[in-house]
Order: C-alpha cells, then structure tokens, then sequence
C-alpha cells in the first residue's frame, strides 16, 4: 500500500507537476468507500477495469512513443546500458528470490487462488496471466531504455528510474499526458482496493476468527490507511519499500514452506520464527562484516543503498537471508527436540516430538446455498474437503 501510494504521487508530480497528495487522498476516499459497500466483489469488478486501462496504455504509450520520440544515437554508447554489469548479473538470482517469496504475502493472490472453481481453471488463468505480463513486462522495461536515450532520464531534477516510462511519456503531446493521468490513477486505484480488500479478509478472518463484526475492522483498516500515506509521501524511493519487504519474506518464507509439506508434519511454528528472525540477524551479521561496521550492518536490513550500490552488498543480504533463515530453522529444531526429549526422560513421559498427528476430521465443502439442503454437488471431483485442525507452535 506504501508503494502504491508513493508510486501516485510521484508520477503525478512527474507528468504534472502538480503535488501528488490531493490524488492521494482522493484514491484512499474512493476506494475505501466503494469497497465498503461492494467487498471483495467489486475488487474483481475493477481488476477487469484494471486489465483494461493496462492494455489501452500500453496501446497508446507504445504509438505515442514510436511516433513522438526522437533517439540521440550519442546517448546509446555513453549509457553503458547494453553492456554487461554485475548488477545485470546479480539481479538474475535476487529477483526471482525477491518476487517468488514476496508473493507469499499478497492476500489477494491467495484469495483469487481461492476463489477459483477448480485447479483446471487456476492453472488456465495463470499461465494466461503470465504470458500477458511477461510481454507487458518486456514493453515497460524497453521504457526505460529509450528513457535514457532520448535524454528523458535522469531529468533536471534527477528522477527515480522507476518512473522512467512516465518520464517518456511526458515529453509527449499535452491530450497524451492527460489520459496517461486518468489512467494511472485509475489503474492506482484497482490495485489498492485489492490491498484493502485483502487486509480486511485476513483481518476477519485469521485475527479476529470472524467473531468481530466486518464494520469494525473495515474502521481499523481506515485508521492504517492514515500512516501509511505519512510513510508514502515520506517514502524516497519506491525499490526501497518493497526490497525491505522482499528481504522480510526471503529470510521467512524458504522455512515456512518446509511445514506446508505432509512428510514434514514434525515441522513446528517456532522454528518458522526462529528461522525468519535469525534470517534478518543473518543478514545484520554479513552486513557489519562485509562493512566492518555494525552501523552499516544494520542499514542494510534496510537496504539504504538500494541495488544500485554497485558492490556485493545487497546481493550478499539476499543470499544470507534464505539461508541463514534455513539455518537457524535447523538449530530451532535441534533444540526443541533436544529439549522435549530430556523432558519425556525426566518426567518419564513417551517421547511424541516425531509422532504424525493424528488426521482431521474432515467437512465436505460443496457449494450449497443452504445448510439444511441434502442435494449432492454437480461435480463431486471437485467437491473440497475442508479440515479444521490446526498446527502447532511448539
């Protein structure tokens, strides 16, 4: 949500020169009423007005530029972009590191995984998705490139590069910038009322256990949306927001799926803690050695210097993350077994640290509108079995 809002403003400033508050202000008014009174529902509704508005863009940003935008052949040497850099080099591991474990997090891709009918139908949808991003993807990279070589990156002021396709476009005629503005803000808009939506969701349901009414939490969602627009207007760089968040799920993540896996039902929640934690205190330590200052060491948990420190710095911290998360994990789990067997020999309890639960009751789940109905599902394959027991932490 940080990034989002921080993204809006600063493309707004960039493309109008106009301060990017006021359309802050107004995305968090409208979204958090329409989603009120819609729910998770009209967060489809405006994902499909999302996919939309990117198609349209891209339709109108890829002619506008073709025809509008002049190369300085002078600048594509002086660049140094098509020759090879460590960073190139690094970003082909921190990446998919960075991206896969991330996800993890964004509710609302487990609740469209959810909601999808069956696995036919979410393996049909995700690889749709992905081909349609990968070219999206492959366009607004190339904005980039031809940002920096028509001299519309850095600018004067210099400007994030993360905004370099707004910065193309904003040398384009003044109708073109316009409807890129509507555009972004609206494709701004679908995207953080999913956030909201989700938040709510997760709120509901795995916090409060949906014993609170949804009213309530949808307050408390209206109370957080206030810092977090402090935070995105004071926000500097919008890579930075979400490489701190990638380095939170990348030392967290890699130990969490161990558990997801049946054969390791002796997985417990206190190593994921210990595993995530010690994953970030892993990455202070590389930090304050690779530096040889426990002051630089600690700045890196918050990649001050983002990617572009043109050392091993942020590479190293996402290579200790995983696996100094895995580590830690490990020792976790040492202990606990060490420590609950000298407890079963000393109160001369049975040794249960490696016994397999006990398998769950389970609830068939088959769509009826009524609790009371006996009909039988249409598809019974697709019938879901839904099991109410839960982990354990220790």
């Amino acid at each position: 949500m940080v990034a989002e809002l921080s993204a809006l403003q600063q493309i707004i400033n960039a493309l109008t020169g106009l301060n990017g508050l006021q359309f802050v202000i107004f995305e968090c008014f409208v979204t958090t009423v329409y989603t009120s009174l819609g729910g998770f529902r009209i967060s489809f509704i405006t994902d499909n007005i999302q996919g939309a508005m990117v198609v349209g863009l891209i339709i109108l940003g890829v002619i506008t530029v073709g025809v509008e935008t002049n190369i300085e052949h002078s600048l594509v040497e002086s660049s140094g972009l098509l020759k090879s850099s460590l960073l190139g080099w690094q970003l082909i591991y921190i990446l998919p590191i960075a991206i896969l474990t991330n996800d993890f997090f964004i509710s609302g891709f487990w609740m469209r995984t959810f909601a999808s009918r069956t696995d036919k139908d979410l393996v049909i949808g995700t690889s749709i998705a992905t081909m349609v991003v990968t070219f999206i993807l492959g366009l607004v990279g190339a904005s980039g490139l031809l940002a920096a070589w028509t001299g519309a990156w850095p600018g004067d002021p210099p400007q994030d590069g993360s905004i370099s396709l707004f910065l193309l476009l904003e040398q384009m005629p003044a109708w073109v910038v316009g409807i890129v503005v509507v555009m972004v803000v609206s494709l701004s808009t679908a995207a953080f009322d999913s956030f909201q939506s989700a938040m709510v969701s997760t709120a509901s349901n795995d916090l409060f256990r949906n014993k609170l009414s949804i009213w309530y939490i949808r307050g408390l969602v209206i109370l957080i949306i206030f810092p977090v627009v402090v935070v995105a207007l004071k926000s500097p760089d919008i890579l930075q927001v979400y490489l701190i968040s990638d380095l939170v799920s990348a030392s967290s993540i890699p130990v969490l799926v161990i558990g997801l896996r049946d054969a390791c039902y002796w997985w417990r929640g206190f190593e994921v803690i210990v595993g995530g934690l010690g994953g970030l205190l892993t990455v202070f330590i590389f930090g304050t050695v690779y530096y040889g200052d426990a002051h630089e060491g600690a700045y890196l948990l918050l990649l001050e210097n983002g990617l572009y420190a043109g050392d091993w710095s942020a590479f190293g911290a996402f290579v200790a993350a995983p696996i100094g998360g895995l580590l830690w994990a490990a020792g976790a789990f040492a202990a606990r077994i060490a420590f609950q067997w000298i407890q079963a020999k000393r109160k001369g309890h049975r040794f249960e640290a490696f016994d397999r639960p006990p398998p769950p009751s389970p609830r068939l789940y088959t769509g009826r509108t009524s609790p009371g109905s006996e009909e039988e599902p249409e598809d019974r394959e697709n019938t879901l079995t839904v099991t109410s027991q839960k982990g354990k932490f220790y």
